[in-house]
């Protein structure tokens, strides 16, 4: 298979904290997850249904705020050392731990009341003396205190306690900090570091994890290869088993190897030769493939997760003028955008949620800001600039879809009198640009004034998840510009506050209609592509099946399938 990037953080799965690495080739195939989802529910209908995944089952506490996990017994890791509550128990607070025990550490979720806690070095000195597998008493005693909110109650069961109740607190565990590996590895290895320099030795070692594949071999911004495990835990499933919960497929392949080749045009020779069975085809070579019915492509249902937008800086002139603001948001001819960027595969949106959480997806029944020019101008204006400055707007090299998108702005910027700098950087500088909601508006002046989010999907299976990203005050990683405001908290925080749904609809209809008044992102649309928005994965028809699955988080996680689920013609 060949993908279009080499995955950010490389293979690091302590990176899952900052919500990468991305994409993460061993989603599933490798590191498996506490909680599973009915993906084909899911993909076909829009319905989001936790199943069992490395936890057996759970139960809940009738106020709503204890989940008790059991695990699944049997379980062992790729190199032979067993899964168990304790493995489980330290991967979750050396999370804590590297994301400088942020409150808000499990995806910029703040569940937790942390405040009792007291994990670091000398902890994990003191379980290093015996370990996971067999803990001594010492360590036992650590992992089984029932005054932190995470603790094992024995090998095989887990309990979180939450500090009030949510409702989707188990879709917070479907991928990154939910996906299961081998921290006695971890800690035999040089263990998880620090925030400020966690271990890079796991860049390019993979540390061990459950899944029906192990990797064999990487080649630094090149392939990994992986080898089907003979002992995988699942390996004797019957299909009755397999098609209820089908991330657990043993695999159909014994060796497996992506590549990672960042020339589109490559990509399409491998697969029209054969060098590769499923490919990732972008926005340059598209036609290629929409023209030739001897290829099929992977496309995204309308309630699909995959969104983009426009976002303003929030703390820097002249965008943090609302007036500017709308303007711009009125400027852009959104019908043209979705064509030259995005291949004429996107939907309209109303942000922040997406359409499968239904209940809580445009309260407020609004529309995308309309394109007029007038409006726009009026706006602009009202916000009484004499001399309004050149504006900056960064986009990453290579996406040739991000480029497009600039160069639409631009000239609809220009057309009420607003020049724009198109700013190309290398990704790695873009990534840099920007962290959590605290980096972002203490680094506001060296932001851009625009910029694109070109494919944003969730980093969890949570209706409160892009409000959590996009808008919160809490947010590590998607709040890029620095945006807060008391009425959208209110929303925010009443996800993780209150199981009454009604309270939360009514709260986030007021923070909807603020957030649309005030414009802090322009909503772009719905992505229909899954590789980010500007492609998706493509194959030669009669090759493979395509029945196979795909990142349960709508490409948040993965930017190739779910190998082990792939047949073959």
């Amino acid at each position: 298979m060949d993908d279009w990037l080499w995955p950010y953080d490389d293979l690091n799965q302590l990176y899952a904290v900052q919500e990468l690495p991305w994409g993460d080739w061993l989603t599933y195939t490798v590191y498996q997850p506490l909680v599973a989802v009915n993906e084909v529910a899911e993909y076909q209908q829009g319905t989001i249904q936790y199943l069992p995944g490395l936890a057996q089952n759970w139960t809940i506490s009738t106020n709503g705020t204890v989940y008790t996990f059991n695990l699944r017994q049997g379980v062992h890791f790729s190199n032979g050392d067993p899964f168990n509550a304790y493995q489980a128990w330290m991967e979750m607070y050396g999370f804590y731990y590297i994301s400088a025990n942020s409150s808000a550490w499990l995806e910029s979720y703040n569940l937790f009341n942390m405040s009792l806690v007291n994990f670091g070095p000398a902890t994990i000195a003191l379980i290093n003396q015996s370990g996971l597998i067999n803990p001594s008493q010492q360590a036992l005693s650590v992992m089984q205190n029932s005054s932190w909110p995470i603790y094992a109650t024995s090998p095989s069961q887990i309990v979180f306690h939450l500090k009030a109740p949510f409702t989707w607190f188990p879709g917070a565990l479907i991928v990154f900090d939910g996906l299961m590996f081998d921290t006695q590895w971890v800690l035999n290895h040089g263990g998880f570091g620090t925030a400020a320099a966690i271990n890079s030795y796991f860049n390019q070692h993979a540390i061990p994890g459950t899944g029906p594949y192990d990797v064999t071999n990487v080649v630094e911004s090149s392939y990994v290869q992986f080898a089907q495990d003979p002992n995988y835990w699942a390996r004797n499933w019957t299909q009755a088993e397999i098609t209820a919960n089908p991330i657990f497929d043993p695999g159909h392949v014994k060796n497996v190897i992506v590549n990672s080749k960042p020339d589109d045009l490559t990509r399409y020779t491998d697969l029209s030769t054969g060098a590769a069975q499923l490919v990732t085809i972008e926005t340059a070579d598209w036609n290629l493939i929409a023209s030739n019915p001897a290829y099929s492509y992977f496309k995204l249902p309308l309630w699909g997760g995959i969104v983009s937008y426009i976002y303003f800086n929030m703390n820097t002139y002249p965008t943090n003028i609302t007036d500017v603001r709308l303007a711009i948001a009125h400027s852009i001819n959104y019908t043209q955008l979705y064509q030259q960027a995005f291949l004429g595969q996107m939907s309209p949106y109303v942000g922040p949620e997406y359409p499968a959480w239904s209940q809580f997806y445009d309260l407020g029944n609004y529309s995308q800001y309309q394109y007029n020019v007038t409006l726009a101008k009026q706006y602009l204006a009202k916000a009484s600039i004499a001399n309004f400055p050149t504006l900056n707007f960064d986009v990453s090299s290579g996406s040739t879809a991000e480029i497009n998108l600039a160069q639409v702005l631009q000239s609809d910027l220009a057309q009420i009198g607003i020049t724009m700098n198109l700013n190309v950087i290398i990704p790695a500088q873009f990534g840099s640009l920007y962290g959590s909601y605290q980096f972002n508006i203490h680094n506001a002046q060296n932001q851009p004034q625009l910029g694109c989010n070109c494919g944003w999907a969730p980093a969890a299976l949570t209706p409160a998840d892009y409000w959590v990203s996009f808008l919160s005050n809490q947010s590590g990683w998607g709040n890029f510009g620095g945006y807060s405001d008391p009425i959208v908290q209110s929303c925010i925080n009443a996800f993780t506050s209150t199981t009454n749904v009604t309270e939360i609809r009514s709260l986030c209809s007021t923070a909807q209609a603020e957030i649309n008044n005030t414009a802090p992102v322009a909503w772009l649309g719905i992505n229909g592509l899954f590789a980010a928005g500007i492609g998706s994965l493509v194959w030669k028809n009669g090759v493979i099946n395509p029945n196979f699955l795909v990142d349960p988080v709508w490409d948040g996680q993965d930017t190739m399938p779910i190998f082990n689920t792939i047949s073959f013609a």
